[in-house]
């Protein structure tokens, strides 16, 4: 037996040198500068919230995917997302770093989905493999970890396309209702109606869009004793100059609007704003950072919030279009008074249900199983736009902030927040037993 010993040392030696042959090593930090350089494309799309979703779950289900075939402690998502494909490693390729190509398949697959990504996010890519080099990593290590990223982001890309996301294109503009309970197009921009078929498309996790329908919102009416006309009341007195100090900090620190614009004599400018699930994605990555979890970990904890996110748009998008019904500054206008104005810019698509409870839910539920229910943290996620951090106890005190926040900000009715949260608490559950088991 002693003649094969060499050969097994020699066949050893070979299978790690397929990981890497560098002492370099990427960590949590490479992935978050990922997500961020998205983040920064997204604004400059103004890419609107359920799309940013997505871009994010296909994004870092690339990353995932190549960390999951090399560490066998990351569980494969086939067979546990709707239609995942049993994603073909590349055989032929030696002397990659897996985390490097992890990033990279990131990036490429970034590349692909976002608008401006041919531009950016290609610059940023040669940005991280010079900074590669620097720090030590050998020519053919970059080029073999570039190569399995690209083949990654095909088959990712593959999957992403099979959703019928491109096919919302071909489908018939949405025409606004003429009833008066239904939603009007605000202002300023009195924008057109933001992805009326987002519930079209395929899932990761749920059985359909309406896996988890919410109760129906408070029905309209005029009649000043109904219950609608005392949630418009509420929401006129409240979003007026009945706002405390701490709750129009509270109201602008969650309103995340990448739509919001403001005018400037004859024009409408856009204002710089991050989406609800870029914000989340951010805090996600906050936590990783204090956790101090390896490269690994966080791209998981990233791939789960994603994949919630885009459930929770799907979810949340269903039932705005299937209720249609009117935002608060419509109906304030027409019944009460015609010179109102919310705190916060009425977003361009239907009021219930609250978007930003489902999702701020969902992601607090995905965050507290991995970190705790009671883990405190600064949220200083937007503080390059000017925003000011909070400090919060919990995820779920922060979703719970984030989702009051739509109805001090003018923008929801009670039921839509109280119903959102529900929804979101729902999502962020199935979303970990179907994937966590």
């Amino acid at each position: 037996m002693k003649k094969f010993y060499p050969i097994i040392f020699i066949i050893a030696i070979s299978l790690g040198a397929c990981h890497s042959r560098n002492s370099a090593k990427l960590s949590n930090k490479d992935v978050s500068k990922v997500i961020e350089q998205m983040t920064d494309v997204m604004i400059h799309d103004v890419t609107n919230p359920p799309l940013a979703a997505r871009f994010y779950a296909y994004t870092c289900l690339a990353g995932y995917e190549v960390v999951n075939e090399n560490d066998k402690a990351v569980p494969s998502m086939h067979g546990k997302l709707n239609g995942y494909p049993l994603i073909q490693k590349p055989k032929r390729i030696s002397g990659y770093d897996y985390r490097l190509a992890a990033v990279l398949a990131m990036l490429k697959t970034a590349q692909k989905l976002q608008p401006s990504g041919t531009t950016i996010l290609v610059k940023y890519e040669q940005t991280v493999l010079d900074s590669c080099k620097k720090v030590g990593f050998s020519s053919e290590a970059i080029d073999s970890s570039a190569s399995y990223a690209q083949r990654i982001s095909k088959q990712i890309l593959a999957y992403a396309k099979a959703d019928k996301y491109n096919r919302i294109s071909n489908y018939k503009r949405y025409q606004e209702s003429a009833g008066d309970g239904d939603w009007k197009a605000t202002p300023p921009a009195y924008m057109n109606p933001v992805e009326p078929y987002f519930n079209t498309i395929r899932p990761f996790t749920l059985d359909s869009a309406s896996q988890f329908l919410p109760v129906p919102p408070i029905p309209f009416s005029t009649n000043k004793s109904s219950q609608f006309y005392k949630y418009l009341q509420m929401s006129y007195a409240k979003s007026g100059k009945g706002l405390t100090d701490e709750e129009q900090a509270v109201a602008n620190f969650w309103d995340c609007n990448p739509f919001a614009v403001q005018n400037d004599g004859h024009m409408l400018i856009g204002l710089k704003k991050i989406s609800p699930g870029a914000h989340w994605m951010g805090i996600a990555g906050l936590a990783c950072e204090m956790k101090k979890f390896d490269f690994e970990k966080t791209l998981e904890v990233y791939t789960m919030i994603a994949i919630g996110l885009t459930d929770s748009f799907i979810c949340c998008w269903d039932d705005k279009y299937r209720t249609n019904r009117i935002r608060p500054e419509t109906a304030i206008r027409k019944y009460i008074d015609p010179n109102w104005k919310p705190l916060l810019q009425t977003p361009p698509f239907p009021e219930y249900i609250s978007g930003h409870s489902v999702v701020s839910t969902s992601s607090a539920v995905i965050l507290t199983h991995y970190f705790g229910d009671n883990f405190h943290f600064t949220d200083n996620v937007e503080r390059k736009y000017g925003i000011p951090p909070r400090k919060f106890s919990s995820f779920k005190q922060a979703a719970r902030e984030a989702a009051i926040s739509r109805y001090w900000g003018g923008i929801h009715f009670m039921d839509a927040i109280d119903n959102g949260i529900i929804q979101g608490n729902q999502v962020g559950t199935w979303v970990l037993s179907k994937i966590k088991g």
